[in-house]
């Protein structure tokens, strides 16, 4: 875990790191995953919990949450087009964006095995340890980027999808996908996209 200096009265800044299984990466540099994963301690001995994002993404869409390379507020490589709880963890959905020389040289990276980490970038609003075994249990997460990094701190963490080279298919079924949620959106049939 690495943390940064928070602001006076606020938490601090931290990173979690998960790796990426990349079996495929297409020209589109699209990808679905998990970037934390809920009840499993990381290398930092912390714990997620069900629910933790819950007030954070009722805030802040998922293209305000921002796809960063290595954590550097200077290096947007993407954006993320699904950030949202489910029974497991944060699942994500993400598109590089390969107009951006740094995101075309990840998605080299990417396509040879060589970066395979997922780490969110937040600050902790609510926690507790537990004193008997050091495990720190994040409750209230306020996450502010995700990155594409080398080194996870969550091994279990795993990017489950990445569309194939070549093929459309599985940017066809995200686009149906997210158009009946958009369809059902407008219907007021959900609150969020």
């Amino acid at each position: 875990m690495q943390t940064c200096d928070g602001r006076a009265g606020l938490p601090a800044r931290e990173i979690k790191r998960a790796p990426l299984a990349l079996q495929r990466i297409d020209a589109e540099g699209m990808f679905e995953g998990y970037a934390s994963l809920f009840g499993v301690a990381d290398l930092g001995r912390d714990i997620v919990l069900p629910g933790a994002f819950r007030k954070t993404l009722a805030r802040r869409d998922a293209r305000r949450i921002k796809m960063l390379w290595q954590h550097k507020a200077s290096e947007p490589i993407g954006t993320w087009l699904n950030v949202k709880e489910d029974s497991r963890g944060l699942h994500v959905i993400g598109r590089l964006n390969l107009d951006v020389s740094r995101a075309r040289e990840v998605h080299s990276l990417m396509k040879e095995g060589a970066v395979d980490g997922l780490s969110i970038g937040f600050r902790a609003a609510r926690a507790l340890r537990d004193k008997s075994s050091g495990l720190r249990r994040l409750a209230e997460i306020d996450l502010w980027e995700i990155s594409l990094v080398t080194f996870p701190m969550l091994p279990q963490a795993r990017v489950n999808a990445v569309k194939a080279h070549g093929g459309g298919a599985y940017a066809a079924s995200l686009r149906a996908r997210w158009s009946a949620r958009a369809a059902a959106f407008a219907a007021g049939m959900v609150s969020r996209i």
